[in-house]
């Protein structure tokens, strides 16, 4: 290409232009260039004569390139000026200077575009201007303002942002952004946070998002964020993002204070009534889908305008704080605990049975807990204060019945409760407070039964096909002085729930195992296995394997003979500290039985990594053998897979010639139930492993 340039006088006046100027063809080559733009690209005219536009201003240097060059061209939008055909203008930093370039295309008589004719402008100072206005309009402003380039340096910041920070201006700039808002020596969002500083780089959208940032005094603050490109190149991409950092600190206190005096009692910090209500909604919501009851207790202290009026306000305001405490210490996390004004209190409590006469036990348990800590000296201004408390209760399951009535039943129990001489338990209805002394009662009967050893041991043998005893279960039973004999259907829920199942167990397997000693000298009992159910809380004991390897060694009973019976729901409840303690006592040669299986949700499946040898068939199934086929079905799939996984099956509750039959006839050749023996004393059962052999009756 011929490099030529305009005559020399008509190149001085262009030399001496403020702006650059440059004439290109229809391949963007360089025809002519002023003095202003040669010195902005660093390069003579002699050199600069006939190369290519992007070959010195944009990204990349060979032609190759020139399918894209509308988009990758960082300095003008040439290509976009010969496909429109219209004049183009871009602003871009270049070269230490702010320019707009201004790209005009020349058409022929055709209309085709064959030569550019560019101006180049250094807006430098006009940038500077405006940056220093909107400098000064940030610094005037009370929020932090930063922008941030695509290393997450930040650029510019106002005052605000600064002060809040702790940082003079110059020490910011450049410094990462993270380390400067979060401490941090690693971008936030690398620790897992919401970034919306480097969602908006991603995405170009808009983000705003509460963060906790840190203060001059290194106080973590709460803030909002919000993030938006404040740049973008000519790909679209975001090259600068302005944060706007508003503390909410103050506003979040001061919400928070609104919230705790809409829905918390000031003295005691308790829920009022009016989160009381909520919660109590949500208790009817999910004891309709779960079928469990909930109760509320109504409690009024005692004589407690007499402490008032004798003491003082402020030692009647710090007995209220303490009764508070000790409410709260005595209920689960989940249950509720409220002020309703005065020396009134509210209690909720959640997901309680789904039977009602052990939903009454649970209530009344936790009333008579409460009932005995209020009971408890208080020590208040340096004084001790006895005070009492009368409790009124009332059950609910679901929406059975309303709010207004449930309160009104409740306070109606408390009133009876102060009438009966105060310091009394009440429930509203006579039938349930008649089922809650009952239980009462029992359970003192059940205390003075363990400590008086009122408890016995029968026996149940299990036989196979042949009428051979090959084992038995152990089978609490309590004959009570004056009640006669309890059936355990009675009393073993109520030992679960109050706790004194721990003492009873630990007596069931002493005595089971002394007597397995006993029995080891009849030549006939030399296979005998001795099944003992296991309580879920006395497995759950940290100390269980312990517990059994001392009474084995007291007793000097063979492990080998000794079988425990565990339930569906007991394996299940934690499978990994089952795991662990039936290995630890399988070790010992301890054998282990599914008691009741079939009637859990659990499948046969998730048994086979445990160290099981036996599945009990529940005695439901088998009553129902010729009223239900569906259980005939059952049964048969639990021998057919129980033996394909190599488990021993027995059937419990066999009562008839016709389903010992088809327990047989099913490959099930072990058995326990009346048709063979009742339950009967160790020196009957003595008799009987003499014997050798049970006719069926």
């Amino acid at each position: 290409m011929t490099k030529h340039r305009l005559p020399l006088q008509h190149q001085n006046i262009l030399d001496q232009l403020p702006f650059g100027v440059s004439y290109l063809d229809h391949t963007y080559a360089f025809l002519e260039a002023n003095l202003f733009l040669t010195e902005l690209i660093g390069l003579p005219w002699e050199l600069l004569s006939g190369k290519k536009c992007y070959e010195v201003m944009g990204e990349y240097k060979d032609d190759q390139s020139r399918q894209g060059l509308d988009k990758i061209c960082s300095f003008c939008r040439i290509e976009e000026a010969r496909r429109t055909g219209e004049k183009q203008v871009l602003e871009r930093f270049f070269a230490g200077r702010w320019l707009r370039v201004t790209t005009v295309p020349e058409k022929d008589d055709c209309g085709q575009v064959t030569h550019f004719l560019e101006i180049v402008e250094d807006i430098s100072l006009q940038k500077k201007a405006a940056e220093d206005l909107v400098s000064s309009v940030l610094d005037s402003i009370d929020d932090g303002f930063i922008i941030i380039n695509r290393d997450f340096k930040i650029i510019s910041s106002n005052r605000a942002y600064a002060e809040s920070v702790g940082s003079p201006l110059g020490e910011i700039i450049n410094q990462h952004c993270y380390k400067i808002s979060h401490h941090l020596d690693r971008p936030c969002y690398l620790d897992g946070e919401d970034c919306p500083v480097k969602q908006v780089f991603d995405t170009g959208e808009p983000r705003t998002t509460i963060h906790t940032h840190y203060d001059a005094a290194g106080q973590r603050i709460y803030v909002k964020n919000k993030a938006f490109a404040l740049q973008k190149n000519e790909l679209g991409e975001v090259q600068t993002v302005i944060e706007i950092v508003t503390d909410i600190t103050a506003k979040n206190h001061y919400e928070a204070e609104i919230h705790l005096l809409a829905f918390y009692d000031p003295l005691t910090s308790l829920p009022n009534r009016r989160l009381l209500l909520d919660r109590l909604e949500q208790a009817f919501i999910a004891g309709t889908r779960t079928s469990q009851y909930g109760a509320v207790l109504f409690l009024d202290l005692d004589n407690f305008k007499t402490l008032n009026d004798t003491r003082g306000h402020d030692v009647g305001d710090l007995l209220l704080v303490e009764m508070a405490r000790r409410l709260q210490a005595a209920v689960r996390e989940g249950d509720t605990v409220s002020r309703q004004g005065g020396d009134e209190f509210v209690v909720l409590l959640k997901n309680l049975s789904k039977t009602e006469r052990i939903a009454i036990t649970q209530a009344g348990h936790v009333a008579e807990k409460i009932r005995v800590d209020l009971g408890q000296s208080f020590h208040l201004a340096g004084h001790e204060q006895q005070i009492t408390a009368s409790i009124g209760l009332s059950l609910f399951c679901g929406h059975d019945t309303t709010v207004e009535e449930l309160f009104k039943r409740a306070d109606t129990a408390m009133y009876q409760a102060k009438n009966t001489g105060r310091n009394a338990v009440r429930f509203f209805d006579p039938a349930m407070q008649a089922a809650l002394e009952a239980s009462s009662a029992l359970e003192t009967d059940l205390r003075q039964a363990i400590s008086e050893q009122q408890f016995t041991l029968h026996y149940q043998p299990q036989i196979d096909s042949k009428g051979k005893i090959i084992g038995a279960e152990a089978l609490l039973r309590w004959n009570h002085p004056e009640r006669g004999p309890v059936s355990p259907t009675t009393f073993l829920p109520l030992a679960e729930e109050s706790g004194l199942i721990l003492p009873i167990s630990h007596w069931v397997l002493e005595e089971a195992c002394a007597q397995l000693k006993i029995w080891s000298d009849i030549p006939t009992a030399s296979g005998l296995r001795l099944a003992v159910n296991i309580s879920t809380r006395q497995f759950r004991q940290a100390d269980f394997v312990k517990e059994v390897q001392q009474i084995l060694a007291v007793s000097g009973a063979d492990p080998t003979r000794l079988k425990l019976e565990l339930t569906e729901s007991l394996i299940l409840a934690d499978i990994a500290d089952t795991i662990t303690k039936m290995q630890e006592l399988g070790a010992m040669g301890i054998g282990f039985s599914m008691d009741d299986f079939g009637t859990g949700y659990s499948s046969l499946s998730q048994f086979k990594s445990l160290p099981l040898e036996q599945l009990k068939i529940d005695l439901s199934f088998v009553h129902n053998l010729d009223l239900n086929p569906h259980d005939a079905e059952v049964i048969e799939t639990i021998i057919a897979m129980g033996r394909i996984l190599g488990f021993h099956v027995i059937a419990e509750g066999v009562e008839t010639k016709k389903q010992m039959a088809f327990l047989a006839r099913s490959g099930c050749n072990a058995y326990q139930g009346y048709l063979f023996s009742q339950p009967v004393t160790a020196t009957d059962f003595g008799h009987l492993l003499k014997a050798g052999v049970i006719t069926k009756k």
